[in-house]
């Protein structure tokens, strides 16, 4: 037995009340065989592997989702799609032994992850990591360990992240599940822990706390105390992490049907005073007469109102991340503004445009790219805007300045302007929700007769330079952007009209 099969025996006889491996159910097992028989690569390459005389099992996400369907349908209750994308495998095979059962047989291969045990293959379109046991231990300096091959399958599943991803169905004929950690009890019960100690989990890789907070999004898992109290001892460990790996979770997470529980994870466990700080910094004290809103509280709502308008929108891409994260950072420049007013009043004076520079900076560290840094960040600027609007009191030109500096964002800035309304002033919401309902109608109405999309100066760079006889430069550029201007104010003008007005302006600056 090796030492990690002894841990896992050692932990139902200590008084650890952790659920540790039980059997699986029967009419779970068949089930789970019977969907594995479903892949032609992994019965395939389960046969080739067994033939040469050694183990192969499918582990990671795949099996964790085949077996939550597998228990769901031996329940009565409706399973998840089990249907798998690319495929993780670990074997007794070492790197080499690997490549030379792939050899002939799989479409291509490749070895960027050999120096891990990582081989890398497609099969009849399908995409397979194949990966020797592991036994790594790591320095805890940095995410890198010192790779050590494994003896056994429990060696390497001791090693993974969580439970609900230490369980492996064999590729070989018994198709038998392996579940030492009571995995598939904690994936019924919604729960989240570590196969070992959570603080040695997250000391060996921070990057799994982010993990945590991605699967009680995605899964719907509550974290067991183990697992907070590790993830609040260690949330500065987090800074280890590089930023795109950071960005890369956090952006799962938000991309899930229902991120605020994972958020609320996020802020409590002190990991996002480490990554994204402005966030944590809405919790700011409500004054004591509560005349303003938390604004924490306030982004969460506005990001779930703006998850719901998404998905009602049939012509809008869902999930969204730029909308998403315009929903939560909003507000983050309010912190900065915030000042107390006469009779117990709190204003956050051009918060927005405080904000939008807030966004930039914060998402351009966290290396999201530039579009998406210049989506938010336009989108935090906008949110106010329309509050100017009153009871449609607007011109027609302010209207086509409001869509002209949208642009492509303007379907994102409507969900993101009503979202923005959490009174709970039934009567006051009504009347914003009317009020915008208004605008949009405006916008409607002046789209029928102009290009609001695609406004242009009525003349254009060719004509400005041909009518004033100049060549290309600054000037021509000022030109056009007062052009521009008078098209915004007036609405388009006729060809006539637009040259009397350049040749007027041209004059005066003369």
């Amino acid at each position: 037995m090796t030492p990690s099969e002894e841990r896992t025996v050692a932990r139902s006889g200590t008084g650890d009340d952790r659920p540790s491996g039980e059997p699986v159910p029967p009419a779970v097992q068949a089930t789970v065989r019977e969907l594995v028989d479903l892949s032609p690569v992994l019965t395939r390459l389960g046969a080739r592997f067994t033939a040469a005389g050694f183990e192969a099992h499918l582990v990671g996400g795949s099996v964790r989702d085949a077996l939550l369907s597998a228990a769901a349908a031996d329940g009565g209750r409706a399973g998840t799609s089990t249907k798998p994308g690319d495929l993780d495998i670990t074997t007794d095979a070492r790197p080499e032994q690997i490549l030379d059962l792939l050899r002939g047989w799989a479409g291509s291969t490749w070895n960027t992850g050999i120096a891990f045990g990582t081989v890398g293959a497609e099969v009849s379109g399908v995409r397979v990591e194949i990966t020797t046991f592991r036994a790594d231990r790591y320095d805890r300096e940095s995410r890198n360990p010192e790779v050590a091959w494994g003896d056994s399958l429990v060696d390497d599943l001791v090693r993974r992240d969580f439970t609900v991803n230490a369980m492996a169905v064999s590729l070989g004929p018994d198709r038998t599940v392996t579940d030492p950690f009571g995995g598939l009890g904690d994936l019924l019960a919604k729960r989240l822990r570590t196969p070992g100690a959570a603080v040695d989990s997250f000391a060996d890789d921070p990057l799994r706390m982010l993990r945590a907070v991605r699967f009680v999004a995605q899964l719907g898992l509550t974290p067991d105390g183990e697992v907070v109290a590790a993830m609040t001892s260690l949330s500065g460990e987090l800074a280890r992490i590089t930023p795109e790996r950071v960005q890369v979770e956090l952006s799962k997470t938000l991309l899930q049907d229902s991120p605020r529980a994972a958020l609320e994870l996020f802020v409590d466990t002190g990991l996002a005073d480490v990554v994204l700080p402005e966030l944590p910094a809405l919790r700011m004290e409500i004054d004591e007469h509560h005349q303003h809103k938390d604004v924490y509280t306030h982004s969460l709502t506005v990001l779930d109102q703006a998850i719901e308008l998404e998905k009602a929108d049939a012509e809008a891409e869902s999930p969204d991340l730029v909308l998403r994260l315009a929903a939560l950072l909003h507000d983050i420049g309010k912190p900065a503004t915030r000042r107390h007013e006469a009779r117990g009043r709190v204003s956050f004076h051009h918060h927005e445009v405080v904000g939008a520079k807030l966004v930039r900076k914060r998402l351009t560290a966290l290396r999201y790219s530039k579009e998406i840094v210049e989506a938010v960040s336009r989108l935090t600027f906008l949110h106010l805007r329309f509050h100017g609007y009153g009871r449609g009191e607007w011109t027609d030109s302010a209207v086509r300045r409001y869509v002209t500096d949208a642009g492509d964002l303007l379907p994102r800035l409507h969900k993101l302007v009503r979202s923005d309304s959490t009174t709970r002033n039934k009567r006051r919401a009504a009347a914003l929700s009317e009020t915008y309902d208004s605008l949009e109608q405006r916008i409607t109405e002046i789209s029928e007769l102009e290009d609001l999309a695609r406004v242009r100066p009525d003349l254009d760079g060719n004509a400005i330079m041909e009518l004033l006889g100049i060549g290309p430069g600054r000037e021509v550029g000022e030109a056009w952007k007062m052009l521009k201007d008078l098209r915004l104010e007036r609405g388009p003008l006729s060809r006539e009209d637009a040259e009397a007005e350049l040749l007027a302006w041209w004059a005066a600056r003369s």
